[in-house]
């Protein structure tokens, strides 16, 4: 789509006369067009654009047949022998699953989780409650890392030279490598780290140290580039105003969980209490946080340390300003019971990371809303210096722990030259990628959840991982490779582990694994930095014909790390809804200046180096802005690469934001798939917003006459709610739904159709245009309605009203008519077009099915259940016991994911409940109320608490 100067007048025009929608989600759908209109005409437009000409009676009845005799013969499966404990297992009861807490380790930082698993097999993952890295939420990340624990991808063998070989020749190897160099002082040997917070591995590292001085620490993460010695830690529910100073503190860094919890409660409006904190948010591209705000600006990213500096020099003088953002945000922090916090992103420069800690101070932040405490991260010299020493010949052998330095090392660095210069290299990783390729050793690592180590979160706590199965294909963790290297040939990873927390007790170590935290080892409050004056750096004149690219890495690839995890790939990303691959992410205005449409391939160059990309129209991007996500292209023995290696382009220095860029066009054409034109609004308003003074809104609901029966609930009648203020759109529930319900991965081509399997989606909708754009989230399960369009349509009666009010689907007797889909107003039932599931003897991916969930077959509709499964437990545990289910006993898994709080579930007919409660909320709605379906599902609506809210009425 070729976005003109006229086509962008004709948009902004449909948007406001267009009656009575007020949102959109596609450009194509406000501006007519692509023929948007024509392509939902029909329920799955992919086909009918296949079926060219009319289909006659003969044909129709040909398919009906062969779609029946397909089903009949998807459950015919042969029998397969299984072999039942000859010893069970001491508390292992068959059928229930067990709970362990144990951490996951991202980007260094320890994420606590409890680990759910059945007759030892992991299958899913929540949030630890207790731990303060995830307080009981989770993201689309750990949901998904069960499916990077069972991958087929996964290194299985030790490797030398590209052979097989085995551990304990690996471990005469680097017996051998230390009598060399102990003599020697270490000198001549490094090793090379990620990001880590390991206190075992630090111990480990500083006992290699002291016994080679000379012994050289690199360290590489191209998420966090940085490692200061003093960090930040936020609470931003003791914030009445939030400034974000380009900073995506809901999505990015160590503290990203417990961070979305602690704004969404501070963002709760209820009847009792219509208060709520106020975001501003500065932002060069399109962020969860930015997307959140109630007062964004967009700007040039180059532009950010003049945008700050003005912002400073406001509040300094106090003075009107002539910027809207501003002048609304002297006015706010000039009332003296403002409570604000301002966030400089984790790659600042050294100009905005000054001036955020000098407002911090003045505002009185800093000991309330913000503490710093030591960096918890080992140090270690750059990849720079690694390359220098290799270069000069005073790094002659090196260990590399972990990352894939291959690919995630910057296009101006030249690692490859400079690690094939060194005598040996040794590399530990979960997979044969291009570095462990390059490498003379290699050694698979052992997953997090088949390991001992320990990890400490965000804010300095400790907390112990253990392993929850056996390491599957022969791992080994990286402290027994340092062991090894230290001469220790004999300790176990435990032991290992055990030996770091000598002043913990059986009883306070059984406690640790138990709780999953080291009570009492959060970090204690330390002195921030020093005050520095620095000068803002020269602002990009935005009027040039110049264009930024900006490189920021994948929110679920990060930067290739789980690029082999294809639910992670499938996922659809939060703002664009792209799947399976990277693209060239531009404004309309952009693209219209540059000549290119949707799905033209362009050519960026920076610095000599190129890289080839599809062009993606989003309409958040800032003018003369490119958006590229890193952590795709990763060349992984067993796959093939997702996407296109954009770390090519990155600086050494690390900024993210690359100036003066060549684009060209190319001759092709490469279709982007995103999910979001899969279904439309129809000129409806399906997600709502209102402002903060309207509230609480009036609320008028005559009773509506209906045909159908009052269904009786003689014991529970489930429903859910869910705050559109919370939900951030960060995509956890889905990605818990998918792992929850044993949902399958179809593959690029079947998304591109509109197959994609998620019984839960997060649509995306935006508001207005220009600067006042706003982007809205709303999740969509299936609504359960009391009067379900589907239940009367199925000949079969495989969709039926349980006694508890969920609306269910009988799998063994659909037929797949899809008569059902197609009378669903909210198409959220899900078809098996073919045999997605891959069940082969040799696929260990059928160790990740939950055992509570049937596996469906080809031709089968499936669909949200409100986590039956769960459900029905819980009712027999009260039928056991003779006791009611009390509210908040059963979660769903969307819900229990829910970093943001943002879903609830429970008993309607417990009128006590906290789901009935927030039904009975002034600003609840049911989606497409004036059909009269009664859904069980119901939202709160989206609260704007923008400055302007009393004369902004939302219309």
């Amino acid at each position: 789509m070729s976005v003109t100067g006229s086509a962008r007048g004709t948009l902004r025009g449909r948007l406001e006369t267009a009656a009575p929608a007020r949102f959109w989600q596609v450009l194509e759908e406000v501006s007519a067009e692509g023929g948007f209109s024509h392509r939902f005409s029909a329920e799955f437009p992919e086909i009918a654009e296949r079926l060219s000409g009319a289909v006659d009676r003969r044909t129709t009845l040909k398919l009906m047949g062969a779609a029946l005799l397909s089903a009949g013969l998807a459950g015919c499966k042969p029998s397969k022998g299984i072999a039942p404990y000859v010893d069970q297992p001491e508390f292992t009861v068959p059928g229930k699953p067990r709970f362990y807490a144990t951490s996951l380790v991202l980007d260094g930082y320890a994420i606590g989780v409890l680990g759910e698993t059945h007759e030892g097999r992991p299958t899913k993952l929540e949030g630890n409650p207790a731990h303060p890295g995830s307080l009981g939420g989770t993201d689309a990340i750990v949901q998904t890392a069960v499916y990077t624990l069972y991958s087929a991808d996964r290194s299985r063998y030790v490797r030398r030279g590209g052979q097989p070989a085995t551990w304990g020749a690996f471990q005469a190897e680097m017996a051998e490598l230390r009598d060399t160099y102990v003599s020697r002082g270490g000198a001549g040997l490094g090793v090379l780290i990620g990001a880590e917070t390991s206190p075992t591995l630090a111990r480990q590292l500083d006992a290699l140290q002291a016994e080679m001085p000379a012994l050289a620490v690199y360290r590489h993460s191209a998420t966090t580039p940085r490692n200061p010695a003093v960090v930040p830690v936020y609470r931003f529910d003791r914030a009445d105003v939030i400034v974000s100073l380009d900073a995506d503190f809901l999505a990015e860094g160590p503290g990203r969980l417990a961070h979305a919890r602690q704004f969404s409660d501070s963002r709760r409006v209820r009847r009792e209490a219509a208060k709520m904190s106020r975001l501003y948010a500065l932002e060069g591209v399109p962020s969860l946080t930015g997307v959140a705000a109630d007062v964004r600006r967009k700007i040039r990213p180059g532009a950010l340390d003049e945008a700050v500096s003005e912002i400073a020099a406001a509040l300094e003088s106090g003075a009107p300003a002539g910027d809207k953002f501003i002048a609304w945000l002297v006015a706010d922090l000039g009332a003296a019971a403002s409570r604000a916090v301002f966030v400089p992103p984790l790659d600042a420069s050294l100009y905005v990371e000054a001036t955020a800690l000098a407002l911090n101070q003045r505002f009185g932040a800093v000991g309330d809303r913000v503490i710093y405490i030591a960096s918890p991260e080992i140090a270690g010299a750059p990849l720079e210096t690694l390359v220098t020493d290799a270069e000069s010949g005073r790094l002659e052998q090196l260990v590399i722990l972990g990352p894939d330095v291959l690919h995630t090392a910057p296009g101006d660095l030249d690692i490859t030259g400079a690690l094939q210069r060194l005598a040996r290299v040794y590399h530990h990783g979960l997979h044969v990628d291009r570095t462990a390729r390059l490498a003379h050793w290699h050694v698979p690592a052992a997953h997090d959840l088949e390991s001992w180590s320990d990890g400490r979160a965000y804010e300095g706590s400790a907390s112990i991982l253990q392993p929850l199965i056996a390491p599957l294909y022969g791992g080994v963790t990286k402290h027994q490779v340092l062991a090894a290297l230290a001469g220790d040939f004999t300790s176990s990873a435990q032991e290992l582990v055990r030996g770091t927390w000598p002043s913990l007790n059986d009883e306070a170590w059984f406690e640790a694994l138990k709780s999953g935290l080291i009570e009492g080892s959060a970090a204690a409050a330390t002195a921030p930095p020093a005050a520095t004056s620095v000068a803002p750096a020269t602002a990009v004149d935005g009027a040039t014909d110049a264009v930024d690219v900006v490189l920021r890495p994948d929110p679920y690839f990060s930067d290739g790390t789980h690029a082999a995890n294809l639910f992670l790939a499938e996922l659809p990303r939060p703002l664009t809804k792209i799947v399976w691959g990277n693209t060239a992410e531009m404004s309309p205005d952009t693209a219209a200046r540059l000549g290119v449409a949707q799905d033209d391939v362009v050519e960026l160059s920076a610095n000599g180096r190129t890289v080839v990309l599809p062009v993606f129209i989003h309409p958040g991007m800032p003018e003369g802005v490119i958006a590229v996500a890193l952590g795709f292209g990763r060349e992984i023995e067993g796959s093939a690469p997702i996407g296109v290696n954009a770390f090519v382009l990155a600086r050494r220095d690390g900024g993210g934001v690359l100036s003066e860029v060549t684009v060209q066009k190319l001759d092709a054409k490469e279709h982007v798939v995103t999910t979001q034109h899969h279904h439309s609004m129809e000129g409806r308003d399906i997600v709502r917003e209102l402002p903060l003074a309207a509230f609480p809104p009036e609320r008028n609901e005559p009773a509506q006459p209906t045909l159908y029966p009052e269904y009786e609930n003689p014991e529970e009648a489930w429903g859910m709610s869910i705050d559109l203020n919370a939900c951030i759109g960060c995509m956890a529930c889905v990605a818990a739904c998918q792992v929850e319900n044993n949902s399958p991965v179809v593959g690029r081509e079947e998304v591109a159709r509109g197959h994609e399997m998620h019984w839960l989606r997060v649509d995306r909708y935006y508001a207005g245009d220009g600067d006042d754009q706003r982007t809205l989230f709303q999740p969509v399960p299936c609504m359960q309605c009391e009067d379900a369009p589907c239940e009367v349509v199925c000949p079969v009666n495989a969709t039926v009203h349980t006694a508890d009010g969920i609306n269910a689907q009988v799998y063994n007797r659909c037929v797949g008519t899809r008569y059902c889909s197609q009378n669903c107003p909210y198409k959220v039932r899900r078809f098996n077009f073919f045999a997605y599931q891959d069940f082969a003897e040799d696929n260990p991916l059928s160790l990740l099915m939950n055992p509570d969930v049937s596996v469906r077959e080809r031709g089968v509709m499936e669909k949200c259940t409100y986590c039956v499964q769960r459900t029905r437990a819980a009712q027999i545990e009260a039928n056991i016991t003779d006791s009611p289910i009390t509210d908040g006993s059963v979660m769903t898994a969307c819900q229990q994911a829910c970093p943001s709080r943002a879903i609830t579930f429970g008993n309607l007919k417990d009128r006590s409940s906290a789901v009935a409660r927030e039904k009975g909320e002034p600003h609840a709605y049911a989606l497409l109320e004036e059909l009269n379906t009664k859904p069980r599902t119901t939202y709160l609506a989206r609260i704007r608490n923008a400055p302007d809210s009393e004369e902004d009425d939302g219309e």
